[in-house]
Formats: C-alpha cells, structure tokens, sequence
C-alpha cells in the first residue's frame, strides 16, 4: 500500500481530532480543542460545531485550521498518525450531512436543533507518520479516492447490507474485532471499507482492494463477511 492510501485508510479509523485555530481573543496564539471527526466521501473532515464555541468564532475570523488524527494505543508517539492542513469553513449541505452525522454519533442528534451548524475542512496538505522512521508530506489530492458513486449508492447500499448480513455482521465483530455485540448495524460505507455501530461502540472493517461501484462493494462486502465469519 503507498503512502496516499495508508494516509486515508488510517484517517477513517479516527473518531475524534485535535483542532487547532488561531485565536481571535488571545491574537498570534494558537487555540487548541477536541472535537468527533466524521470524514465526507471525498476524505473531507466533517465537524459540527456550536456557533458559540470559542473555535467556531476563530474559525469565522480565519478559516485556516491544523487537526491532528492518530490511531489508537497506548504509546500515542508510536501509533500512526496525521497532522492536517487546510480550510475550515460553514458547509451549505448541512441537511445532507446531517443524517450521516446522527448515524456515526447519535448523541448529537438534540444538537442539530440548537446552535450547531456543519463546518468542512477541505485539507490543502497532510503530513503522515506511518510508523519509526517513516514521515511523509502529501498534496491532499494524493489521498483522494478516484470519483465514484458511492455517496448517491449509500443509503441503498447500507439497507441492504443490514438486511442480508445482520446476522453475518455480529460474527465478523467478534472475530474480526473481538467484540460481543448484542446488534450490529451498518453506518457508513465508502471505496475503502464500512463503519458500524456495534451496541455503542463504532468499528472499522476494510476492504482488501477499493471498491467505487455498488458490484464491487458488494463483492468486497461478501468477501469480507466470508473471512469474518470461517
């Protein structure tokens, strides 16, 4: 796998991030807070934000933003991770998003009526720490996956998926991830793999090979099912 692609598969399996903003209260310091991390189809950081937080108004003062993503463990200088940079601004679709955004966190469902409106953060470079040793600089269009029609085939697909595999689903769980979940279900797929709630807790299942149409979702979706459930 190179580089572009290790990049993009380890910023999927990341559920919250480090946001760092340039503070409009305190000028010249940086601001530095946490926040859940949902990616769009194009790799795009998705975040809902309260208009009264204190990095929503710094954002609206200066869109240019840092996050931090790293991959789960003890010795965090250890793991994988991903410092990005780019542009943070108000998104016009945020009723498109919004459905998405309850499925990965359901919590934030009583937000969508109060102050809280969907920002997204179009990523101008990354740098990649794939382990000891290896660091890298990337154009954000490196990680990008090819164009596919995967965000209009979704709601279909994942219908379908929660239907055929339910069952199929809480094995992988317990193999793949070991967990013991009493329902499973499907939240988000994309080229790379799917997200799924197991009770309250969200996994990560990929794909061996990217999928950017609904035949080869499917047969990357069996493929995996077969290995997760012998």
């Amino acid at each position: 796998m190179n580089h572009a692609a290790g990049a993009r598969r380890l910023l999927r399996r990341c559920r919250n991030a480090g946001l760092a903003t340039h503070s409009h209260r305190m000028q010249g310091f940086p601001y530095a807070s946490v926040v859940p991390l949902m990616l769009d189809h194009e790799t795009s950081p998705i975040l809902l934000l309260s208009r009264l937080a204190e990095h929503t108004k710094n954002i609206e003062a200066d869109e240019r933003v840092s996050m931090v993503a790293h991959a789960p463990g003890d010795d965090v200088q250890a793991a994988p991770r991903l410092t990005l940079l780019g542009s943070c601004r108000r998104t016009g679709d945020g009723r498109h998003l919004a459905q998405r955004y309850v499925r990965y966190f359901p919590a934030a469902a009583p937000l969508l009526e109060l102050d809280f409106d969907f920002y997204r953060v179009t990523v101008t470079t990354l740098r990649y720490i794939g382990g000891f040793g290896s660091a890298h600089w990337l154009d954000a269009e490196t990680i990008m996956p090819r164009s596919d029609a995967l965000a209009d085939l979704e709601s279909s697909l994942l219908e379908y998926a929660n239907t055929t595999y339910a069952q199929d689903l809480r094995a992988c769980c317990r193999r793949l991830h070991a967990t013991e979940a009493r329902t499973v279900r499907m939240v988000g797929l994309d080229c790379d793999g799917f997200d799924a709630r197991a009770d309250d807790r969200l996994v990560r299942f990929e794909f061996a090979e990217s999928a950017h149409d609904a035949e080869s979702v499917q047969s990357a979706l069996a493929a995996l099912i077969r290995e997760g459930c012998v």
